[in-house]
């Protein structure tokens, strides 16, 4: 196992690997006596599970007989815990289950947004692997596994993580999802195919109170249809695969089941990814394209096959599968995990993650960061004692804001007349039956 390395005279140290470049980080021994175990009984998250039974939480219940597993067959997956506050880092002890990683990253998180690793390797063989001597703070602390040790998932029967000293405060939203360190692992970086399950029985002060969230299967059909009934006039999102248009936004083509934009790097990153898991596939041809086009609306080197050869793809489950892992990567996971660090219900949740769709999760005024960061200066969130209505209230005002600035995004009828609607009917869990309008079309979910 490519553990840290033990420096005699230097107390602990950890082997860091970070593309090609590999760094030893010493911590003297004083701090690794002094670690506690953080993370027992603490709320855990997941990309996936194989079996609702098989949730996050039981990684952190202390009890070996039970265990996390994620889907089978599918790389990356990711388990994350919240340590209630920011700590320091030391240790952390991996028991695996059969089902191991043998390509997998440990990284810490202030947010549980942007990442950074404590450690990494591409050469674990299962067992027990008991990292000692990491050096790292966060609120957050994840195993990120990039490569499948067997043909199963990954499972852990046990993931504690061990250090000391609390930050006080709440720790800031960066607004954005960071991607790899390495560019080579731009398609790591993204969350599993299928939609994520907490199995989290505990809760931190600062969680969403009890009741499903947005990472519930069929909550997250119900945010996806509505977020398809603003973007597609439909509610069957799984038919926007193959959509495909310039709607005139500044934004080059939008295309997709979340709206990927040529303009803005998440279709460039979404075609990447698709490459990287079909090489030679109709879309790779036009890559060098998209990395010259984004950041404008142009559509050089794209027409007049481009929207004809993003069908073809759809037809692709490869293709559909890398639509959903960077909806997860890059809106879903970071607006669903921020909403529930801010003490959100699943309402809230969902206009976070709707937000992000539109805005993109920058930190500019009109961006998902801005927008929450202006909600927050008019209004606590939960989590910091506030009031969830009033809070969300102030959001939606922000971001009607925010949309009024481009013609584009002018009408803001899907906040108007749709989650203004559930908010002012104080329905924070977002439980069905739903009504509301978009653009002046009803739409309802009945169960």
């Amino acid at each position: 196992m490519n553990h840290p390395l033990r420096l005699a005279g230097l107390g602990a140290a950890a082997l860091l690997t970070v593309g090609t470049v590999t760094t030893v980080i010493v911590m003297q021994g004083a701090d690794a006596a002094t670690e506690t175990l953080l993370s027992q009984g603490r709320p855990a998250t997941s990309s996936s599970v194989e079996l609702p039974t098989l949730g996050p939480a039981l990684a952190f219940d202390g009890d070996t007989g039970t265990r996390w597993a994620s889907l089978e067959g599918s790389d990356p997956q990711w388990i994350s815990v919240d340590l209630g506050a920011t700590r320091t880092v030391t240790h952390v002890n991996l028991r695996w289950e059969a089902a191991y990683a043998k390509a997998y990253r440990i990284e810490t998180s202030a947010d549980g947004v942007s990442w950074s690793p404590v450690y990494s390797t591409a050469s674990g063989d299962g067992g027990t692997d008991d990292l000692t001597g990491l050096h790292g703070t966060g609120r957050y602390v994840r195993l990120f596994g990039t490569a499948r040790g067997t043909q199963y998932g990954y499972s852990l029967y046990e993931f504690k993580v061990y250090g000391s000293g609390v930050t006080e405060g709440t720790p800031s939203a960066s607004g954005s999802a960071s991607r790899s360190t390495t560019p080579s692992a731009s398609a790591s970086a993204t969350p599993s195919r299928s939609a994520s399950a907490s199995g989290s029985t505990t809760k931190s002060p600062t969680a969403a109170p009890a009741g499903k969230d947005l990472f519930d299967p069929r909550k997250k059909d119900i945010a996806m249809q509505l977020v398809s009934s603003a973007e597609n006039s439909s509610l069957d999102w799984k038919a926007q695969y193959k959509y495909i248009e310039d709607i005139g936004d500044g934004r080059g083509y939008t295309a997709g089941i979340i709206g990927f934009c040529s303009g803005t790097g998440d279709m460039l990153e979404l075609v990447e990814l698709y490459t990287q898991r079909v090489p030679g596939n109709v879309l790779a041809k036009y890559l060098p394209a998209l990395r010259s086009v984004d950041g404008s609306d142009s559509h050089a080197g794209l027409d007049p096959n481009f929207p004809k050869d993003w069908r073809t793809a759809a037809a692709d489950t490869a293709f559909q599968q890398a639509q959903n892992d960077e909806r997860d990567r890059v809106y879903f996971n970071p607006s669903v995990n921020q909403a529930k660090s801010d003490g959100l219900r699943a309402l809230g949740q969902f206009i976070y993650y709707d937000a992000i769709v539109m805005h993109g999760p920058g930190n500019s005024a009109v961006s998902f960061g801005g927008i929450r960061k202006a909600a927050m200066a008019k209004a606590k969130t939960p989590a910091q004692g506030g009031d969830e209505a009033t809070y969300l209230n102030a959001f939606l005002d922000a971001r009607v804001a925010a949309m009024k600035t481009e013609e584009a995004h002018s009408d803001t009828s899907r906040v108007d007349t749709a989650q203004r609607v559930f908010l002012n009917n104080r329905n924070f869990d977002l439980n069905p039956p739903l009504s509301w309008k978009v653009y002046g079309e009803p739409f309802s979910i009945a169960s």
